[in-house]
């Protein structure tokens, strides 16, 4: 599984170091941090906080088997994207 953030995008809401603490840290007010290859163990919190950055910064690769994922937004998931 590989994590990537675009650190362009984020803007600091920090949903995602609340729902994945042991990936995604917050350095300061503004900065993120983050673990680009997570454990396996992590896979679930991560799912959770990449669907829940609110300008979907965040995409994981291999998080569902194999395949690129990104965050759903509420318009992708209406039109069951």
């Amino acid at each position: 599984m590989r994590l990537v953030v675009d650190l362009n995008k984020c803007q600091g809401y920090a949903q995602c170091a609340f729902l994945a603490p042991d990936v995604f840290a917050m350095h300061g007010e503004e900065s993120l941090v983050y673990n680009p290859r997570p454990d396996e163990e992590q896979r679930e919190r991560l799912a959770r906080a990449v669907a829940a950055c609110p300008v979907q910064a965040i995409t994981a690769d291999g998080l569902d088997g194999g395949t690129e994922e990104s965050a759903v937004s509420g318009r992708e998931a209406s039109d069951g994207r």
